[in-house]
């Protein structure tokens, strides 16, 4: 049986909030299967070191897109600050899986904290070490603000390899420049 998009948007067009809700998060954990399926695949065939610098290539990019889709789904524009850079945050397809928060907010500075990391939670689970995640994130922290609004810095505050409390897995500071 051919299906044509138009089809499939009817189809979703017909479900209720609660079925619409659970196929964005299952979608979200597809997505975030997908990832880390990919990211195995490489380190098994090329070492953790070259996986880690392909995951940054992806990220670096996909960072971009995943900003910019989300400014235009909400009407904004590049330029909006920390309030917009913060609202953008609820939007991401892992803000759906983990839970984060923004402390220390004001109209120049946040700091963006990711409390429960499905990622991590999991490998803590099968006894794992954290994850070294650092220099993605460095990269796509700082891609996803810039995208936002290129007067944002950003700093990490710790992420793994770094010790972080038992809180949060990782945060981030991002400052309003100028």
């Amino acid at each position: 049986m051919k299906q044509n998009l138009d089809e499939g948007l009817v189809l979703l067009q017909q479900l209720s909030k609660e079925e619409l809700i659970a196929i964005i998060v299952d979608d979200a954990k597809n997505w975030l299967a997908h990832d880390g399926l990919w990211f195995q695949a490489i380190e098994q065939k090329f070492g953790i070191e070259t996986a880690i610098e392909l995951d940054t290539d992806a990220w670096e990019k996909f960072t971009v897109v995943e900003a910019t889709r989300i400014m235009a789904r909400l009407g904004l524009k590049p330029g909006g600050g920390i309030p917009a850079l913060i609202e953008c945050f609820k939007h991401r397809l892992y803000a759906r899986l983990n839970l984060q928060e923004a402390v220390e907010v004001s109209d120049r500075r946040v700091v963006f904290r990711m409390v429960d990391c499905r990622v991590q939670s999991a490998r803590k689970r099968k006894g794992l070490p954290d994850f070294p995640c650092k220099s993605v994130g460095l990269v796509e922290y700082a891609g996803f603000a810039r995208a936002i609004d290129p007067r944002i810095s950003t700093r990490c505050i710790a992420c793994p390899p770094d010790a972080h409390p038992d809180s949060y897995w990782c945060a981030w500071e991002f400052t309003l420049d100028g």
